[in-house]
């Protein structure tokens, strides 16, 4: 049961990164990856909120293991981080990866004071 949960999730998790990472990237001309820092972060915020929201097992694993864990993408973070290292971008790869990490703290932290205050 978990494991469908899981697959569940991550089957709608995956498309709507993808997504997300579209819209995104096609608002900017820039070499920054906004869409997959978008895509984490949401992820990292909605993240704090489910883990406070005390949800049953089968809810846990379907919405924080399976979709969240398949909207953020910490491994194409890694791939655009070197990406632009490759491409001589180092002050955008250093960016990528503090932003990143900053803002991904910053939102779980967000999202858990939001599911405290609103679980009680």
């Amino acid at each position: 049961m978990t494991a469908l949960m899981v697959a569940l999730g991550a089957a709608i998790g995956a498309p709507l990164r993808y997504l997300v990472d579209r819209y995104v990237q096609a608002r900017h001309d820039s070499a920054f990856p906004w869409g997959t820092h978008a895509a984490n972060a949401t992820a990292c915020l909605l993240l704090g909120a489910a883990v406070q929201a005390a949800l049953p097992g089968w809810a846990f694993a379907f919405a924080a293991t399976g979709l969240l864990g398949a909207l953020s993408t910490y491994s194409t973070f890694g791939y655009e981080t070197f990406a632009l290292l490759r491409t001589g971008a180092r002050f955008l790869a250093f960016a990528n990866a503090a932003a990143s990490i900053a803002a991904g703290l910053g939102a779980a932290s967000i999202g858990a004071a939001l599911g405290r205050a609103l679980t009680g």
